[in-house]
């Protein structure tokens, strides 16, 4: 049986309230109400609002996004330019162009009004404050001053998650992306259209990127938490040496991408955590979009369940479904992930020689990107497998060496 409808429910009561209205948490949203259950979705922000982010869709991504969803996407990326801080450049051609370049705050937006449509209610500027769970009941408080009950709660609040303290997630890797997004004229406008840039950096498993939006370009850095003057000197030169720090830039930006530990939990009780609060993240790439729609789906099945469970023992067999499920998948993935990342640290001359000069390796990758192939299937194949040996007895070395 479905859970109680919206109307028979007493006032500040819910079947499910889902925690911060990114793809994870409205994905939660929309699913909860579309199985029936009464559904809050909170945003601490006023939608739309802007998210710091690449905005850059693979196909996982567009795969898992709702049939029909009114998106628009500023343009798709056909070529490829890697280079290794700046050296070594070459750019290869996208066999089925995929990536769709959007603006997150479009993105969030979309998916909310789609989870509205399913019946769930969303409330912005409407911030959790605390968390606490009674018997069958969690509490949750605002910075309103009210105190909302439901049966169970999602958390995708983002990698500086409230609901994750709570929960007691924890973190393999936390690296920090600074990040630009710079009007450009309509001559580099061209130059950038249909092709973004991935550059290996100077330190240790960093990276930039480009990615272009029609007038704009999305820009920015990533590497290891501790040495952000470093980081920062790194995105300076980054964005001087591609011709993106003339214009005041629209957003000038920074913020945490965080990895779980394998062993961290998802759930604590009827608390669910999705997406970033999850640190559901990819090592390698950084990217989360893509695990934030698949977790987020899964965690609103879940607290579907949830909002029935009728005790301890039944609530408890819900949230190490949901564990194994998202292990299942996505930690499978971050722990191909891993292998990538550590690969790719210890030498990421290598992995630009593979894309680059070898053709299976950019297969591979390009099939990744398309959505027809995973991190997991990749790291199987004897090509991975071989680098991954052979980094293992070189030397470490850095992009600049």
């Amino acid at each position: 049986m479905p859970p109680p409808s919206a109307p028979s429910r007493t006032p500040g009561t819910w079947d499910v309230i889902v925690v911060g209205a990114g793809p994870a948490g409205a994905t939660a949203a929309r699913v909860a109400a579309e199985k029936g259950c009464a559904t809050l979705l909170l945003e601490r922000a006023a939608i739309p609002r802007y998210k710091t982010c690449g905005g850059g869709l693979i196909g996982a991504s567009l795969a898992a996004l709702p049939p029909g969803l009114p998106l628009r996407v500023h343009d798709t990326a056909r070529q490829f330019t890697f280079s290794l801080n700046g050296r070594r450049e070459r750019t290869l051609v996208s066999g089925s162009p995929t990536i769709a370049m959007v603006y997150r705050s479009e993105l969030d937006a979309a998916l909310t009004e789609v989870a509205a449509a399913a019946g769930a209610e969303v409330r912005d500027s409407t911030a959790l404050t605390a968390l606490e769970q009674q018997g069958g009941t969690v509490m949750v408080r605002t910075n309103h001053g009210d105190t909302l009950r439901a049966r169970a709660v999602v958390g995708a609040d983002g990698s500086a998650s409230r609901v994750a303290r709570y929960v007691g997630v924890r973190c393999a890797q936390v690296d920090l992306a600074l990040e630009a997004e710079v009007p450009v004229d309509e001559r580099t406008a061209d130059r950038w259209r249909g092709r973004v840039l991935m550059e290996w950096g100077p330190l240790p498993g960093s990276f930039g990127w480009v990615f272009p939006k029609g007038d704009v370009c999305t820009a920015g850095v990533v590497a290891a938490r501790g040495n952000p003057v470093a980081l920062r000197a790194y995105k300076e030169d980054f964005l001087t040496r591609h011709g993106l720090v003339g214009p005041r830039p629209l957003h000038d930006t920074g913020h945490l991408t965080r990895c779980r530990r394998s062993d961290s939990p998802l759930a604590r009780g009827r608390v669910l955590v999705a997406g970033d609060a999850a640190a559901l993240v990819d090592h390698w790439s950084r990217e989360g979009i893509s695990y934030a729609l698949c977790s987020g789906d899964l965690a609103g099945h879940a607290a579907a369940r949830l909002a029935t469970s009728a005790d301890d023992a039944e609530t408890g067999a819900i949230a190490d479904r949901y564990g194994r499920e998202v292990d299942d998948i996505l930690g499978t993935e971050m722990r191909a992930s891993g292998t990538l990342m550590n690969l790719f640290s210890r030498n990421p001359g290598l992995v630009h020689t593979a894309l680059t000069r070898l053709p299976p390796a950019w297969r591979r990758l390009d099939a990744y990107i398309a959505g027809r192939t995973t991190v997991a299937g990749i790291m199987t194949t004897p090509l991975a497998r071989s680098a991954t040996a052979l980094a293992t007895r070189l030397p470490r070395q850095g992009a600049r060496d």
